[in-house]
């Protein structure tokens, strides 16, 4: 680029506080003066092994600017947007980013650090409709997250979403840099992956025959309104593939969910062995937790087995999500063969049972080099050696399990529940499951538990927020539960907590709104009030 007096005059620009509304709070970000000027010569200068990045840059900024955005080798710094590795950078996800008004540069010490910069120089980038001029505050901005698990959740059993859809979701993720997204593929109302082995579970279990509707009383089936229309719907496998590789672009690890042994109400009425009973049962139509869970036999752990064998093989994740919650004991109490099995392993209870099978599973995946990770109740009759805990429950089972030693994922449903209502205000509100967590709720977490000693504080990873989906329909609705709840849990799990400011956070929002507004993206507004 040949700078003309334009751009020249941007030289000596004094920005102000306003001009950065970074979300998460970067570590470092000096306020220098002058303004880099966008125009149609600008380019995007990287190195073959940042070609993703680079090309996703391209992508970003053609779309903002409506001008395709070239994208080359190598080239002049000078006048052009240059990314880069640097070495010098400690952390894997860190970054740096520095504009000066004749050229800018994106570092980080591996890609993802690069694309993480590329995510901060994206909210500096303006968004107002009425652009003479595209530029960009001088700055200086180093910059590295505190946990290393961020994660998101959708489960898609309740109410299935497209591909297309699980995409954008994804890229909301990444512009928040969230690095997991925690994809809950099988429930009693449906089982949502394509499995070559047992046609059934998606020719069968993928489909219910209706829905219960609102509330209702899902536990008095003669209460219950239903809707009368058949639901359903599956991932193929190359489907599972396309989006994989859609999120490891984004550097955004996708965590499969498996749930057993409850929770597996499709499975069974796919493939009636499973169970403890014999009985052929349907898909589930109402919400809550149901008591058909998997027998303990050879049959449902060579069934599993045969099942994450193909799951792992689309998924390179190395935590594979086992479930593990409301899995109530009745059925093994009444079942002989249950009970036989409690006695020839030495079991305490049923309690111990559910421990010996999730162990089963977690010897398992070992064997092909990953490890469980499970919601908190695989606590109970005994942690599996190589698990991971997810705490859902509050968080007394990431304190119990980081005191054991091991790693604990904080997602607790006072903080991290985003199918809960989000003010007072329900009346006004779309139906919800309940309880209420508002965006302050959210941002005023802090994922590491004050009864932690510093070395067991090391144990959690991070954390995440959920969002169950039984009242959760459509994509819009989705996007309407997560933002901006999502934007505060960003930088809940990126920046120190010590550097977090509830009031200055609502004034950067102010400003990712316009973010927001520019993708299209449905979101809650009483925060902004």
């Amino acid at each position: 680029m040949v700078f003309s007096s334009c751009s020249t005059k941007y030289a000596t620009f004094v920005n102000s506080k306003n001009d950065y509304p970074i979300i998460p709070k970067p570590i470092s970000l000096k306020i220098n003066k002058g303004k880099f000027l966008m125009d149609a010569n600008t380019k995007i200068i990287a190195n073959s092994e940042l070609k993703n990045e680079g090309e996703y840059l391209s992508d970003l900024l053609s779309t903002i600017t409506k001008n395709n955005m070239v994208f080359e080798n190598e080239g002049s710094e000078k006048g052009n947007i240059s990314l880069r590795f640097d070495a010098s950078i400690s952390n894997d996800e860190g970054y740096k980013l520095v504009v000066n008004y004749d050229r800018i540069i994106i570092s980080g010490r591996t890609a993802k650090g690069v694309f993480y910069g590329i995510q901060t120089f994206s909210q500096l980038i303006p968004r107002e409709k009425e652009l003479t001029e595209l530029t960009i505050p001088a700055t200086v901005i180093e910059d590295s997250p505190k946990y290393v698990y961020r994660g998101m959740h959708l489960d898609v059993a309740r109410h299935f979403f497209s591909t297309e859809f699980v995409k954008k979701y994804i890229d909301i993720l990444a512009m928040h840099k969230m690095n997991t997204f925690h994809w809950h593929l099988t429930e009693d109302q449906g089982w949502r992956i394509e499995i070559k082995k047992y046609p059934k579970l998606t020719s069968i279990g993928a489909f219910r025959k209706e829905t219960i509707v609102g509330h209702g009383n899902t536990w008095n089936k003669n209460e219950a309104k239903y809707d009368g229309q058949p639901y359903g719907g599956f991932y193929t496998q190359e489907e599972i593939k396309d989006v994989v590789a859609y999120a490891t672009k984004r550097h955004i690890t996708i965590i499969p969910e498996i749930e057993l042994p409850g929770h597996s109400l499709a499975a069974i009425a796919a493939y009636p062995e499973l169970g403890n009973t014999g009985e052929q049962y349907e898909v589930g139509t109402r919400w809550g937790v149901f008591p058909e869970i998997y027998a303990p036999s050879e049959i449902t752990f060579k069934f599993l087995e045969d099942v994450l064998t193909e799951v792992i093989s689309l998924f390179p994740s190395k935590l594979i999500h086992i479930g593990g919650d409301e899995a109530p004991k009745t059925q093994w109490e009444h079942s002989t063969f249950a009970q036989e099995v409690i006695k020839r392993e030495g079991l305490k209870d049923e309690h111990e049972l559910q421990s010996y099978f999730i162990k089963r599973i977690e010897k398992f995946l070992n064997s092909k080099g990953r490890n469980i990770i499970g919601w908190d109740e695989i606590l109970e009759g005994g942690l599996a050696p190589n698990a991971t805990v997810m705490s859902w429950r509050g968080e007394k089972g990431g304190i119990q399990a980081a005191k054991l030693k091991h790693n604990v994922v904080m997602t607790p449903t006072q903080f991290c529940y985003f199918d809960f209502y989000q003010t007072k205000d329900k009346e006004n509100e779309p139906l919800a499951i309940g309880g209420k967590t508002t965006v302050e709720d959210v941002y005023s977490y802090d994922p590491t538990p004050e009864e932690l000693t510093e070395e067991e504080g090391k144990y959690i990873l991070g954390a995440q927020a959920n969002v169950w989906t039984e009242y959760i329909k459509t994509p819009e609705l989705v996007e309407y539960m997560i933002l901006p709840r999502l934007t505060a849990l960003s930088e809940v799990v990126w920046s120190k907590k010590e550097d977090r400011d509830w009031n200055d956070f609502q004034n950067r929002l102010k400003h990712i709104i316009k973010m927001y507004d520019a993708n299209n993206l449905n979101y809650a507004q009483h925060s902004l009030d």
